[in-house]
């Protein structure tokens, strides 16, 4: 993964609405949400949650598909799954972690 798409991501997702979205579409899984469920669900006023969807699928973490008269928005997984390889690719020097969480230890 290039290091610039690193940083879109992680700005995309360095604002608590984005973050929230963001985590209830990785919940609701491959079926996605609409984004009227989402502003509901979130209490985030439409036009706020529009242009969060929009920041959101910009860095490539979100996409959307119509089915009939609605918009469903679903987690890009292949890209989380990306951002979160990055992130861990060097934890605990190059070693295998341990299965239980904070498995990398601090100095």
């Amino acid at each position: 993964m290039k290091e610039s798409h690193v940083i879109r991501s992680l700005a995309a997702l360095a604002h608590e609405a984005r973050l929230r979205v963001f985590r209830a579409l990785v919940v609701a899984g491959a079926s996605g949400l609409t984004p009227g469920t989402l502003a509901e669900q979130l209490s985030i006023a439409p036009n706020a949650l529009s242009f969060h969807l929009k920041e959101l699928s910009h860095a490539g973490l979100i996409h959307s598909e119509r089915q009939g008269r609605n918009l469903l928005y679903s987690a890009t997984f292949p890209a989380m799954n990306d951002l979160l390889a990055y992130l861990t690719e060097n934890c605990c020097q190059g070693e295998s972690c341990l299965t239980a969480p904070n498995s990398c230890q601090r100095p």
